[in-house]
This record gives structure tokens, C-alpha cells and sequence, in this order.
């Protein structure tokens, strides 16, 4: 038990850079027991909190401290960063408004207002944020990256890809090589790896730009994957070999690139996006095997409802569970329902809404090849903003996408039906506000008139 407030204060911070949470809760306490207005301690205790996840108990300790120290800005902005988190925007604007006053000169608060605006639809206010954080610090890597998010929905591809590079400076990747990154050098006679980007949809969106690669000469172009994608990128044009992330790499590669990179490197704009399709393509062997496992009258449409939970954005990207579709039984009659979905919700598949019957294949698709497989004896697949909605779009397969209103990803853009990065995609958006309801219904209804078309075409 300590006597000195000090000590436990220090002691406690001590515990929590060990991971020591609940011996470092403990001494804060001490210490705001034995002195309550020790601000630095009540500050501490707020931000072990909410690294916890105790959004509550970490408001009530940095309302506390502010309350202590009203003047003080990184205590405002925290505030306003955990309010963000919350999605409470107008709170969360009013604390990092007060962080910018007391702090002008602080990029780091004037980025977080810039992102609290822009998830408000606020963009040309979010934008002025942005840069003013890069006026007071040009290379504030999060600035950077927000602004470069913001240039991408809008299409303004040429500051947008530039500002992307911030990315690699913060964001943790598995894997890099030891050979230099390219950037843009001459590839003749070269040979280039293309790394490993986190998510499984990210590989398919990005990996098109192989045969780019190809075209300016690469003797050889590889890809490192996740072991599920491998045997899919062996059908990808351009690409010499593939291998799968934990294999052992013979490496003697001149240089190395990660797919997101390539957009800028090739100086993509709107009308040189590379959309080719089909870029990916599905066994033969695969596809027959499937074939027989599917309704042999009707639409046979794919649905895939929630992606991968670990994502920042997943909440509102993924449906709540495949309950949410329900409003499609009404095109029971004339559709075919195929689960797609892996992980977790699959097991949803076997409870499917009253009338909508669900065929719970995901469990048989050992890998993207064999997802691939099934979606090319399919007519249509509905997806959220996940990986199967790549893997679709990839193989030209008419492919209905379900995008949330809240930090709807950049690649889709504003305002828009449709995407240049897949022909065979339509896009159905929340409205602004959000909600899925809405969105349920505009596919259901154009789902009914698909199946009642005498000649259904799904795009």
C-alpha cells in the first residue's frame, strides 16, 4: 500500500508499459485516493481504459482531468479521439475544436478533426484540416494517409496515390525482402516479387497489375500470397510463381513491391484503371465438380454477409448476421440461395430467415480456388465489402455490393452505382445516415425483377 501519491503514480506507469494493467489500475487508484487531484494519474487511468476497451470508465477520467486542468489540449484530444471511436462525431468535433484552440501549432489534433469532419460528410472542411496539419509538419505520416483517403473517393488519383505512400510508415506489414523497392526503375531483363498485403481482398483488387509489370519488361514477376489465395493467383496473367507466405523464398529478386503501390506507380487515373476482367479465373476441374452440387433450375445467387471481424471498419461494413436478409425470401421462388460465407456467421447458413432457404456450402471451399470454382456455376453474388466481392469482380461475375454510408472504403467512391474497377459490380449504399434496411430492400426488389426477366442480366 502506498503512502506517497507520487510513487504509486510512477509506480503504476511502470506497470502498465510492463502490461501489468490491473496492477497499474490499482496504484492510480492509490495514488487518487492518497491525492484526487493528481491530474497526470487521473489522465493515465483514462488512457488504460480505454486500452481496454472501458469507453465509459475511460470518459469519466479524462472529463475528471479536464475538469482539473481545462487548458490543457492532448488531454481534449484524447477525449475527442475516444468520442470518435464512439462514433459520437459532434462531441467528439466539439473536444478536438478545443484541442486545435489551445494548440494551433498541433498537426497530430488538427488530423483528428480533419477525420472526425470528413466520417460527417463534412470533406471540404476535413480537407482543410488535413492540410493544415501538413503546413505545420509536411511529412505527418497520418495527415498524409487521411488526406490520401479523401483524394481516392473522389477520384483526385494523382496527390491521392502520392499521399498512400504515408501508409508503409505506420501501418505493420509480415513480410519484405532484401532487395530495394521499386520505384519505377526500368524493369528489362529485371525480376520484381510482389509482397504481401494484409487482407485476402486487398491481393485480388491489387495483383491485376502483374501483367503491367510484365508488359514493362520484367523477365519475372512473383507474388508472395496468403495460402489460401495460392492456387487462385496461379491462374493470374503475367505471373511466373506464386508462393504462399511461410514458405521458404529463394529470393535473387531485383526488386520487391506491395500490390497497393502499383496504382501510383503506373500513374493510374479513372481511364486507365486496369479493368480487364476476367483477370482471375476458375479451374475447369473445380468448376464441374460444382456444378452438380448446385440447383439445376433457377437463379443461383451467392451471399456472403460479414467479413473479417479484426477489420477497423467491420461493424459497419458487415451485416449483423444473415437474419438481415431476410427481405430476399421474397425472391425465394425464383432464386437459388449459395452461402459464400467463411468464418465467422457460416454456421448462420443452417438457421436461415422463415422462408429462405440457405444451401450451406462454404463449408466445402478449402481455399479461393475452390470458391472461385462455385462462383462461376453461379448467375449472381451479393456481398458485402469483403473478399468474395473481390474474388467476384476478378471473374467478371455479376456482383451486387452492399457498402455502409459510415467510412465507406475509398475504392468505391462517391456517388456512384457502379465502379471502374469492376465492370460486373453494382454497388447498393446505405443512406446518408446509415442503415441497412433500405439498402435490403432496393436489392430484394431487384432481385424479384431479375428473377421475373425473361432474359435475367444480373449487371
Amino acid at each position: 500500500m502506498h503512502t506517497d501519491p507520487q510513487q504509486a503514480y510512477l509506480d503504476a506507469n511502470h506497470m502498465m508499459a510492463a502490461g501489468d494493467d490491473a496492477g497499474a489500475e490499482a496504484c492510480y487508484l492509490q495514488a487518487l485516493a492518497l491525492q484526487p487531484w493528481h491530474v497526470a494519474a487521473r489522465a493515465n487511468l483514462g488512457y488504460l481504459k480505454e486500452q481496454q476497451g472501458a469507453v465509459a470508465e475511460a470518459e469519466f477520467h479524462y472529463r475528471q482531468a479536464i475538469g482539473l486542468i481545462p487548458d490543457h489540449a492532448q488531454l481534449h484530444q484524447n477525449l475527442g479521439a475516444l468520442l470518435f471511436k464512439e462514433k459520437r462525431l459532434a462531441e467528439s468535433e466539439a473536444a478536438l475544436r478545443t484541442a486545435v484552440q489551445l494548440a494551433p501549432d498541433s498537426p497530430t489534433a488538427w488530423s483528428q478533426l480533419g477525420a472526425v469532419l470528413v466520417c460527417a460528410h463534412r470533406e471540404p472542411e476535413g480537407e482543410a484540416c488535413y492540410r493544415q496539419a501538413l503546413a505545420l509538419d509536411p511529412e505527418h505520416a497520418r495527415a498524409q494517409f487521411n488526406l490520401s483517403y479523401l483524394l481516392l473517393r473522389q477520384a483526385r488519383f494523382e496527390e491521392g496515390w502520392r499521399m498512400l505512400e504515408a501508409r508503409w510508415q505506420f501501418d505493420h506489414f509480415p513480410l519484405s525482402f532484401d532487395c530495394p523497392f521499386w520505384n519505377s526503375e526500368p524493369l528489362e531483363g529485371k525480376s520484381i516479387v510482389i509482397g504481401l498485403e494484409a487482407g485476402h481482398g486487398d491481393m485480388i483488387h491489387f495483383c491485376r497489375y502483374a501483367l503491367m509489370l510484365k508488359a514493362r519488361g520484367a523477365r519475372r514477376v512473383d507474388v508472395v500470397c496468403h495460402p489460401g489465395l495460392q492456387r487462385l493467383f496461379a491462374t493470374l496473367a503475367g505471373v511466373d510463381s506464386v508462393h504462399a507466405l511461410g514458405e521458404a523464398l529463394s529470393g535473387g529478386w531485383d526488386y520487391w513491391t506491395r500490390p497497393m503501390r502499383l496504382p501510383g506507380l503506373f500513374g493510374t487515373e479513372i481511364a486507365s484503371i486496369p479493368s480487364d476482367v476476367p483477370y482471375l479465373h476458375a479451374e475447369p476441374e473445380l468448376v464441374a465438380q460444382w456444378r452438380d452440387a448446385l440447383p439445376q433450375q433457377g437463379l443461383r445467387v451467392g451471399l456472403a454477409w460479414r467479413g473479417n471481424a479484426n477489420f477497423e471498419n467491420d461493424a459497419d461494413r458487415s451485416l449483423p448476421s444473415l437474419m438481415a436478409l431476410a427481405p430476399l425470401g421474397a425472391a425465394s421462388g425464383a432464386a437459388n440461395f449459395i452461402s459464400l460465407q467463411k468464418g465467422p456467421g457460416e454456421a448462420e447458413a443452417l438457421t436461415p430467415p422463415v422462408g429462405m432457404y440457405v444451401h450451406p456450402l462454404a463449408s466445402r471451399l478449402q481455399d479461393f480456388a475452390e470458391t472461385a470454382a462455385l462462383i462461376a456455376n453461379l448467375d449472381l453474388v451479393i456481398s458485402v465489402d469483403t473478399a468474395v466481392a473481390h474474388l467476384a469482380g476478378a471473374l467478371g461475375k455479376p456482383c451486387w455490393l452492399l457498402l455502409p454510408d459510415y467510412r465507406c472504403d475509398w475504392r468505391w467512391m462517391a456517388d456512384r452505382d457502379d465502379t471502374p474497377w469492376y465492370p460486373s459490380m453494382r454497388l447498393f449504399r446505405q443512406p446518408r445516415g446509415g442503415g441497412w434496411s433500405p439498402v435490403i430492400e432496393r436489392v430484394a426488389a431487384a432481385l424479384v425483377s431479375l428473377g421475373s426477366s425473361a432474359a435475367p442480366d444480373p449487371r
